[in-house]
């Protein structure tokens, strides 16, 4: 299937789908562009956005500077305040960020309290967060 011939689709299947539509690889930005404004054309609730934005994701990632031209693209569409406010990914990357911040300052306070720096590495290297 060709994703151009579902993207003036309403159908939140039609959008999650996109991504493992046919497309060739220098199509993926454009793939992505039109899901967005799919998506917010159809005002679905922030739940299900993210349901759809979720599978959506799993199956076309884009790479950071994909992602950055894709921001710049976006930016310059009439309903680029509706897609920046869709919870997307980067709420994602921001949530992983904030945890590695947390745990570099649990290191820090252990560290402080002269917990052996082993024991912390350990920890780390186990997953413990």
């Amino acid at each position: 299937m060709n994703w151009r011939d579902y993207i003036r689709s309403d159908n939140p299947v039609a959008a999650a789908l996109l991504s493992e539509m046919g497309y060739q690889k220098e199509e993926r930005i454009e793939v992505k562009k039109e899901f967005l404004r799919m998506i917010t054309r159809m005002e679905l609730d922030p739940a299900r956005q993210r349901l759809i934005y979720g599978f959506f994701e799993s199956y076309l990632k884009l790479t950071e500077q994909e992602e950055e031209q894709l921001m710049d693209e976006v930016s310059k569409l009439p309903e680029a305040d509706q897609i920046f406010e869709i919870p997307i990914s980067y709420e994602e990357k921001g949530k992983e960020i904030g945890k590695e911040i947390g745990v570099r300052k649990v290191a820090v306070e252990m560290l402080k309290k002269d917990v052996d720096p082993n024991f912390i590495c350990s920890l780390y290297a186990f997953g413990v967060r």
